[in-house]
C-alpha cells in the first residue's frame, strides 16, 4: 500500500495518490494532471479511479482531463449530477483497489454530495479517511456553498453535524485523517497548519467535534464569524460540474511570448487585463500603466479569484524570466483560462520599445511614522477584518483588500492615501487596483504593519464588548 499526499501551498490543497497491487486512485486532483499519469507510469501502475470528495468551489479539479487521458472512472457521491460520465456512488458502497477497499461514506453538509472515503487495508482494518471538506484538522467545512439549493446554511450545518457524529466520530481514534485543505484555505475559518492528523486528536481538540455539543450549538459555532465566500467559488463549482477545456490547450495558448507591439495591440483590441506577477518591489520601480499587480510568490491564485470578477477575462502577463508556464498553470487552477500570452523580455523590453512606464511611491515605516506625527494623513489598512480588529493604527480606515471592488465609493480620488497591509504584498495589490481605477495619489508603506509596529505610532487593540 502506498499513500502520498500531494500538497499545493498556494491553494492550501491536498490531492492524494493511493496505490495497491498495480492499481491507483487519485483523490481530488489538481488541474494539471500529467504529474499523476507519470507517477503511475513510473510505478508500473494503472489509474483506476478518480475520486472526488465533492464539487470543489475553491479550485478547478483535474478529474475530467485525467479521465480523458487514462479512461479511469470518475466517482462522486450520492446525488451528484454532471455534464460528463461519472459513477455516482451510493452510501457505504465499496470500491476495490488492488488489495485495498475504499468505502464511500456519504457526509453531506459542506455540500449535498460530499463524501468521505474510508480506506480499509488488506487486513480489513480501517486505516485512514480522506475527508475532503467535511473534516479539517482544527475545523470543519463551511456549510454555505450549496449551489441552486433551497436549503439554508443552517440546514446544511445541521446535516454536517449529523455526518460528523454518525459517520466519522464513530471510527477508531487511530484512523489517519487526510483532509482536502490546510491553513490558508477559505473553505474553513480555523484550519491547522498541519496537513495530516489522527482522528482521536481531532476528537479532543477540534471545537466542532466536542462530545457534549448539541446540534444547535454546533450550527451556531460553525456559522459564527464565517466570512462571505470569494466570488469565484460558485464559478469554479460550476466548471467542476459542467467540464472545461483541456489544460494542455490552455497552457499552449497562454504560454505564448509576445513582442511589446503585439502585447499592446492585444491589450487594446481584446480589452485584456495586464496582470503583473513579479515581486512587489519590481512593480513599484516600474510597471505598465493600468496593470494590476498580484505576485506569484504570495497567495496568487486565491487573490486572482477574489479580485478579478470576470472568470473569462482575457489576461496578458508580465512575468519573471522563466515563470510564464507557472503563471498560466496557477491561473487555470482557479478557472482563469483566457490567458493570451506574456510580454517577452519583460518590462525592460517594454521600456526599450519606448513605451510608457509608471512607478508607485513607496516609503519606509519610519518615514510614514514621521509624516503621521507631523500632520493628519489618510491611512488605508487593507488587511482582513480579523487582523484589523486585533490591532490597528489609530485613525486608520479599514479597507479590506478582499472587498475592494465593493468599497470603491469609500475612497476619494482627490485625497492622498497611505496604504499598508501586514507585510507589503497586499498593499501593492490594492494600490495597483486603485491606480487602474484612476486614483493617482497613493503611497505604499513598505514592510506593512509588521514594520509600523516597531515605530512609536499609537495603535488600538480590539476589545470584546461586554454584555451586561
Amino acid at each position: 500500500m502506498k499513500i502520498e499526499q500531494l500538497y499545493t501551498g498556494c491553494l492550501a490543497q491536498g490531492a492524494y495518490y493511493i496505490e495497491s497491487a498495480g492499481e491507483v486512485a487519485i483523490i481530488d486532483p489538481l488541474r494539471e494532471t500529467q504529474q499523476y499519469v507519470e507517477k503511475a507510469k513510473k510505478n508500473n501502475a494503472k489509474i483506476k479511479y478518480i475520486l472526488e470528495t465533492h464539487f470543489h468551489a475553491d479550485f478547478v479539479s483535474g478529474h475530467v482531463d485525467l479521465a480523458n487521458k487514462t479512461n479511469a472512472t470518475i466517482v462522486f457521491g450520492p446525488g451528484a449530477q454532471t455534464d460528463y460520465d461519472i459513477h455516482v456512488a451510493s452510501d457505504e458502497e465499496e470500491l476495490k483497489l488492488g488489495n485495498l477497499t475504499i468505502r464511500v461514506l456519504h457526509t453531506p453538509g459542506h455540500t449535498l454530495e460530499s463524501v468521505t472515503y474510508l480506506l480499509i487495508d488488506e487486513n480489513g482494518k480501517d486505516h485512514a479517511i480522506f475527508s475532503g471538506d467535511t473534516l479539517f484538522l482544527g475545523d470543519v467545512g463551511r456549510p454555505d456553498l450549496a449551489i441552486k439549493s433551497d436549503l439554508t446554511k443552517e440546514d446544511l450545518a445541521a446535516m454536517l453535524f449529523d455526518s460528523l457524529r454518525n459517520k466519522i466520530m464513530t471510527l477508531a481514534d487511530d484512523v489517519i485523517v487526510y483532509p482536502a485543505h490546510g491553513a490558508g484555505s477559505a473553505c474553513g475559518k480555523n484550519l491547522s497548519k498541519e496537513t495530516v492528523g489522527v482522528l482521536g486528536e481531532q476528537k479532543k481538540t477540534n471545537y466542532a467535534l466536542r462530545a457534549d455539543m448539541t446540534k444547535a450549538e454546533f450550527v451556531k459555532e460553525v456559522l459564527d464569524g464565517i466570512a462571505p465566500p470569494p466570488q469565484y467559488f460558485a464559478k469554479n463549482a460550476m466548471m467542476n460540474k459542467m467540464g472545461y477545456d483541456a489544460f494542455d490547450t490552455i497552457l499552449q495558448t497562454g504560454d505564448t511570448p509576445l513582442s511589446p507591439e503585439d502585447f499592446e495591440a492585444l491589450a487594446n483590441h481584446e480589452s485584456a487585463l495586464i496582470l503583473d506577477v513579479r515581486r512587489e518591489s519590481e512593480y513599484i520601480k516600474g510597471h505598465i500603466p493600468n496593470s494590476i499587480f498580484i505576485g506569484l510568490h504570495g497567495q496568487f491564485a486565491p487573490w486572482v479569484g477574489a479580485l478579478i470578477t470576470d472568470i473569462k477575462q482575457p489576461i496578458l502577463l508580465v512575468v519573471p524570466e522563466g515563470k510564464s508556464a507557472e503563471a498560466v498553470t496557477r491561473l487555470s487552477r482557479v478557472g482563469y483560462d483566457n490567458t493570451l500570452g506574456y510580454l517577452e523580455g519583460g518590462i525592460e523590453a517594454w521600456k526599450y520599445a519606448g513605451k510608457d512606464v509608471e512607478t508607485l511611491e513607496s516609503i519606509s515605516a519610519i518615514e510614514f511614522a514621521d509624516k503621521a506625527k507631523a500632520s493628519e494623513i489618510n491611512i488605508l489598512d487593507v488587511r482582513k477584518p480579523g487582523e484589523y480588529q486585533s490591532m490597528h493604527l489609530e485613525n486608520a480606515q479599514h479597507f479590506a483588500l478582499d472587498f475592494i471592488n465593493e468599497q470603491m465609493n469609500e475612497v476619494d480620488k482627490n485625497k492622498t492615501y497611505y496604504i499598508h497591509c501586514a507585510g507589503g504584498y497586499r498593499s501593492v495589490i490594492a494600490a495597483s487596483i486603485l491606480k487602474a481605477r484612476g486614483f493617482n495619489n497613493l503611497i505604499d508603506v513598505a514592510g506593512g504593519f509588521g514594520a509600523i509596529k516597531k515605530t512609536d505610532l499609537p495603535t488600538t487593540d480590539f476589545v470584546c464588548p461586554t454584555t451586561l
